[in-house]
């Protein structure tokens, strides 16, 4: 069974905008291994502006992450 890939915002963004500078969807499939379909959904949301939240989403997770470890330390000591 294949394993899902995760990407950043940051890449789903570029490829979005590949494909809307003109890149053919074949095109882009082969060069960065990913569907059709899925280039579809991220060029929609794309438009949409919904990667905006995403990305927001994903900083609030990082910094999150990191206020965590910085408890953890506190507590191991």
């Amino acid at each position: 069974m294949e394993k899902h890939r995760s990407h950043s915002v940051e890449f789903k963004c570029q490829v979005a905008q590949e494909f809307l500078a003109g890149e053919t969807l074949h095109g882009l499939e082969k060069r960065h291994d990913v569907s059709r379909n899925l280039i579809r959904h991220w060029v929609q949301k794309y438009e949409q502006g919904t990667f905006d939240d995403d990305a927001r989403a994903a900083d609030l997770i990082q910094e999150y992450e990191a206020r965590i470890a910085a408890l953890k330390r506190l507590v191991g000591k």
